[in-house]
């Protein structure tokens, strides 16, 4: 243990995905102690767990972050293993006295975070957890009756007069210790070795760190917000702010994005409260997991349980997921994840209808490869997502409605911008991005731009037939037992 006096020991700020100086209420806390401040990431199961593209974009986010600390005269320390252990082992080498950390609220992270905040505390530690990640702590949103919301807009209006949190400025130093303790190396963990050749692919399309969140926060608001409600479904169009990535790994605030969000609604820029409506629906994700954490894991609606869903991982489920469908929406957007590591959210509701509808695949299977592909994962809004599409969430699209892949690409793509910036087959001159999916495709999936395009995997018309009719059976069934 430190020789040093118990009111100079030092805190350990225990980083997970709040990657920012700005705006972050545990590293506040800390530094208002007066005392040297640690800046410890713990490597361990559950973040071993990640798919591939969140790992690897983590991993980005670390090393960006490294560098921000050590301009301001700190360092990153990088531990692996269990955080109990590793936190205790920390405690022990540098006498610290305390340990914040932003909290996280899947059921996996609250379970290991309760652990870790009974232990130190019996050891005679301060440990405290802090806000930061949500506007709203889940626990203070309750209905009139005293319990979680089901349905979303319900949800927005109990919280769209409330004021979150006010911003947090950048400490102006962060303390050091005397000596720090050792680190691990980065570049050792390989965060990105599952996705093999394709990380150097979608490493381009990444926008890292908390001043390009920044600034990809003030540009939106400046220019595109006043088209954001009318052209938001429009793929092709940049006409979305682009933030989940950083959201995702805490480079900004949700904070933020909603004091600069209302500063731009009162300037009455159109799309401002539209921007707001989304913050919030992300919120309301993270409100359905902390009240009902199954909804990751299961059917929300337990009549859904006993629909025909297949789970197994077929040739169908194959050409879905490497953009072989025949059915141009379908694949562009599955091809724009493989290369960029996100998709159009449009794209998104579609790909995940025609995977749960036309295809009559399981939910899980889908959310189960975005959680692998998706560097702007996030377990409650991935989760939420598709059981809003697949019709077995709360307040759900109903099941019978199923997106026609065509009709919304005459809709949404009418000009075929979208398509041809990803599709290359039958194409003389294909641009860079639709060529970039066969150098980040794993070569075991033999792609070839040359080759011929995709046959429609089904026909439209029965594969929407026979949803409805695996429906209308399983509601027959539920309502006779």
């Amino acid at each position: 243990m430190s020789s040093q006096a118990p009111a100079q020991a030092p805190v350990i700020w225990w980083i997970r995905r709040d990657l920012r100086l700005a705006d972050n209420p545990a590293l506040t806390a800390a530094v208002e102690r007066g005392a040297p401040v640690i800046p410890l990431y713990i490597l361990d199961g559950q973040e071993e767990a990640l798919g591939a593209a969140p790992k690897f974009r983590l991993g980005l986010g670390l090393a960006h972050f490294a560098k921000v600390l050590a301009g301001r005269g700190s360092l990153l320390i990088l531990r692996r293993g269990d955080a109990q252990q590793v936190l205790s082992d920390v405690v022990k080498e540098t006498g610290a006295g305390a340990v914040y950390w932003s909290r996280l609220y899947d059921p996996d992270a609250i379970s290991r975070d309760t652990a870790v905040k009974e232990t130190l505390k019996s050891g005679g530690l301060e440990a405290k957890s802090f806000g930061g990640r949500l506007l709203f702590e889940p626990w203070t949103v309750e209905t009139k009756a005293g319990g979680m919301f089901r349905v979303y807009t319900p949800f927005w209006k109990a919280v769209r007069e409330r004021e979150p949190a006010a911003l947090l400025p950048e400490p102006s130093k962060i303390p050091a210790p005397d000596v720090w303790p050792d680190s691990e190396d980065l570049d050792a963990w390989q965060m990105g070795a599952a996705m093999r050749r394709g990380a150097d692919v979608v490493k381009d399309h990444c926008r890292v760190g908390e001043a390009a969140a920044l600034d990809r926060l003030d540009e939106f608001l400046d220019e595109a917000v006043v088209r954001y409600k009318d052209l938001r479904d429009f793929p092709a169009l940049d006409a979305t702010s682009g933030l989940s990535e950083n959201l995702a790994w805490g480079e900004i605030s949700p904070h933020r994005m909603w004091h600069l969000g209302q500063r731009a609604m009162e300037q009455s820029r159109n799309g401002a409260e539209h921007f707001l409506k989304e913050v919030v629906w992300r919120e309301f994700a993270y409100h359905l997991m902390y009240h009902s954490p199954e909804i990751l894991t299961r059917n929300w609606r337990s009549e859904w349980d006993s629909f025909g869903w297949r789970t197994e991982t077929t040739p169908e489920v194959e050409a879905w997921m490497r953009g072989q469908t025949g059915y141009d929406f379908i694949d562009a957007a599955m091809r724009e994840l493989y290369v960029t590591g996100k998709m159009h959210n449009r794209a998104r509701m579609i790909v995940a209808s025609f995977l749960c509808k036309h295809l009559m695949v399981h939910w899980k299977v889908g959310m189960d490869w975005f959680a692998e592909c998706l560097v702007d994962w996030d377990p409650a809004s991935n989760a939420m997502g598709w059981q809003w599409v697949a019709g077995s969430g709360p307040d759900a699209a109903p099941f019978f409605r199923i997106f026609n892949p065509e009709g919304q690409l005459d809709k949404f793509d009418a000009d075929r911008r979208y398509t041809r910036h990803w599709i290359a087959e039958g194409q003389q001159n294909p641009p860079k991005t639709a060529m970039a999916f066969f150098d980040a495709a794993p070569r075991s999936w033999d792609l070839k731009p040359g080759q011929p395009r995709a046959r429609p995997l089904i026909d439209l018309k029965v594969g929407r037939e026979r949803a409805l009719n695996a429906y209308s059976a399983n509601r027959k069934s539920d309502q006779a037992t």
